[in-house]
């Protein structure tokens, strides 16, 4: 019977940690591609930054790395990529150059380094002598995006319109009346003595429109919004513009009155009113009175 050995440990010890991460390597043969730590673990690069310097050096020579190309692929959007691209070129991982070609179009051609310590100490970077799928070809130059089309002027907003008839003193200063007045509705609709003779032409084609004063006035100041209101005389333009009632319709022409009958006469022969216009006899008295034919010699 063996001697108990106090010294021994009761049991093996477990190869598990107790917390973290726990690997699970398997040998890659194919299809693999060497990352140094100093960019995996890199300290100043983003995330997004350190998975697109990893896709990029996956990637065979001439293939596009364009920003159009990578946000088509991934999820992050244009603008996260074009940074990312920015922080690999700042920390040597990526470097892109303008160049000419003989057509005299302008490209923009990409390289990769896989460690940019070893490309600062004078040294050439290679890739690692890995098994491609297919051989290597020399990278293309990249196209540079085409430029955005300008964007369109804004149109400028249509004048105030005016009255077809001017000098109508009486129109004009109800005109400027109704500006005036606004306050009295609303306090922010105070404006100044230019911009009440800058807008009165435009009250006074309302008015010349056949629209009565109190109906402008309750179009210029309904439904106002809550908050303050910047500049006042800039809404009331607006409204005088977009709101302008056409003109009147034209009345239609008068109806022909129907002839008046002749005045009443009174027979000269029987006294007997009749209507005729001038005085004689009456159509019985005439036919009475007339000569027969069979007498005429």
């Amino acid at each position: 019977m063996a001697e108990p050995q106090p010294s021994a440990p009761s049991r093996a010890p477990s190869a598990v940690p107790r917390g973290g991460v726990v690997h699970v390597t398997a040998r890659h043969t194919e299809r693999f591609t060497v990352v140094g730590n100093h960019l995996a673990q890199h300290r100043e690069l983003s995330l997004t930054a350190i998975g697109l310097a990893v896709h990029i050096q996956s990637l065979p020579d001439g293939a596009r790395v364009d920003i159009r190309t990578l946000a088509s692929r991934f999820a992050e959007g244009e603008t996260r990529i074009a940074a990312a691209l920015r922080e690999l070129e700042a920390h040597g991982y990526l470097s892109r150059k303008r160049e000419r070609l003989p057509s005299g179009r302008m490209v923009t051609r990409t390289v990769s380094y896989d460690n940019p310590a070893a490309r600062t100490a004078g040294r050439a970077a290679v890739r690692p002598a890995v098994p491609k799928p297919r051989p290597s070809r020399t990278a293309a130059p990249e196209p540079l995006p085409a430029p955005a089309p300008p964007a369109p002027a804004p149109a400028p907003p249509p004048p105030p319109p005016e009255p077809r008839t001017t000098g109508n003193p009486v129109r004009e200063r109800a005109a400027t009346a109704i500006l005036a007045e606004l306050r009295r509705d609303d306090p922010r609709l105070l404006l100044s003595e230019r911009d009440v003779a800058r807008l009165a032409p435009a009250v006074a084609a309302w008015l010349e429109r056949g629209a009565a004063p109190d109906a402008v006035r309750r179009t210029l100041a309904a439904g106002l919004p809550a908050e303050p209101l910047r500049h006042p005389a800039a809404l009331l333009a607006h409204r005088l513009t977009a709101l302008l009632p056409p003109h009147l319709p034209s009345a239609p022409p008068a109806a022909p009155r129907p002839p008046r009958p002749d005045p009443l006469q009174n027979c000269d022969g029987c006294d007997r009113a009749f209507r005729s216009p001038a005085p004689g006899l009456c159509r019985d008295c005439r036919e009475a009175t007339a000569v027969p034919p069979s007498l005429v010699a």
